[in-house]
């Protein structure tokens, strides 16, 4: 029983020794999506919405790359949560979202950028009402209020 007690204690011992002088490790952030069961929480149906965008040229300027937030009532569907919108007012792409109820506005991060530029750190927050046609959405970014660079919210 001695013999238990004092492998136990040097255990402790050589735990405490190396929590000592291991650096504290950063905590692990898990990210996944909490809206993929929405039917079930709100006991409503999910609908997919598709939307089109009016550009507007002093917001767009060069070209302008959003990233559809997810937001309550709707979350993003993989292949339609880019978009890139260019000067010309064509799109890389339609919006589609998935949601228990028709969205009356949607936030982006976005950020200038050409069509074909690399992947890059978005400004900040768009936030944009919605007209809607039933399933299909119209976004005109002449309405949308563009919200503070990323750097404001540390």
């Amino acid at each position: 029983m001695k013999k238990i007690a004092s492998i136990f204690a040097g255990l402790l011992l050589t735990c405490g020794a190396n929590a000592a002088t291991t650096p504290p490790q950063q905590p692990r952030v898990s990210i996944f999506s909490t809206s993929t069961d929405w039917e079930a929480v709100t006991g409503l149906t999910l609908n997919e919405y598709n939307g089109k965008f009016i550009s507007d040229k002093k917001l767009v300027g060069r070209g302008l790359v959003l990233y559809y937030l997810d937001g309550f009532p709707c979350y993003g569907l993989g292949y339609g949560v880019r978009v890139w919108v260019g000067p010309d007012g064509k799109t890389d792409n339609d919006l589609h979202i998935a949601c228990v109820a028709a969205p009356t506005e949607i936030k982006f991060a976005y950020r200038n950028a050409t069509r074909d530029a690399d992947q890059a750190t978005t400004t900040g927050i768009l936030t944009c009402p919605i007209s809607d046609k039933g399933r299909e959405l119209t976004i005109d970014l002449s309405d949308c209020i563009v919200g503070p660079d990323w750097d404001e919210y540390k």
